[in-house]
Parts: C-alpha cells; structure tokens; sequence
C-alpha cells in the first residue's frame, strides 16, 4: 500500500479519500442516529469503519431495515384499529 502525504506544519498527514459515489442517496433519519452514536460511543469501531469504507453502507442498511420495521408496525396498528373499529360498530 502506497500512501501520499501532505505536510501540515510539522505533520505529515495521509491524503485518504473516501470512494463514495457521489449519485449514493443521503442517509434517512435512522441512518444518521446509527452514525452518531457510533461516532460519540465507539469511536474505535466508527474509524475502523470509516476508513474500510464500510460506514456508510452499515448506516444504509440500518436506515432501510429501520425504516421497513415501522412500516411494518405501522401496518399493523392500522390493521387493529380497522378491526377494533368494526368490532365496535356491530
């Protein structure tokens, strides 16, 4: 592995970008908590994460499975409520 650096006073910082395509759509709600809680509880994990590249498609798939699971929930609750509203009608 070949890194370049770049002299930041009497630092040398590694030049790191991260490959993230710029069409990847933006983190939802649930994504963004996962991200932050990483960041302020386990910074360790975060950087490691961060760094392989494997952050932001950890906080996607949490966004998504997050976001399937109140779907799911709120169906459900909707599903009780029609069938308790026609329970108390008849």
């Amino acid at each position: 592995m070949n890194l370049e650096y770049t002299r930041v006073g009497d630092y040398l910082l590694p030049n790191i970008t991260l490959n993230e395509p710029a069409t990847a759509p933006p983190l939802g709600k649930y994504g963004n908590l996962h991200k932050h809680f990483l960041q302020e509880h386990k910074p360790a994990q975060y950087s490691q994460l961060l760094l392989s590249e494997c952050l932001y498609p950890l906080c996607r798939e949490t966004d998504t499975a997050a976001a399937n699971r109140l779907r799911t929930i709120t169906d459900s609750e909707s599903a009780h409520e029609i069938i308790l509203s026609e329970l108390v009608y008849v």
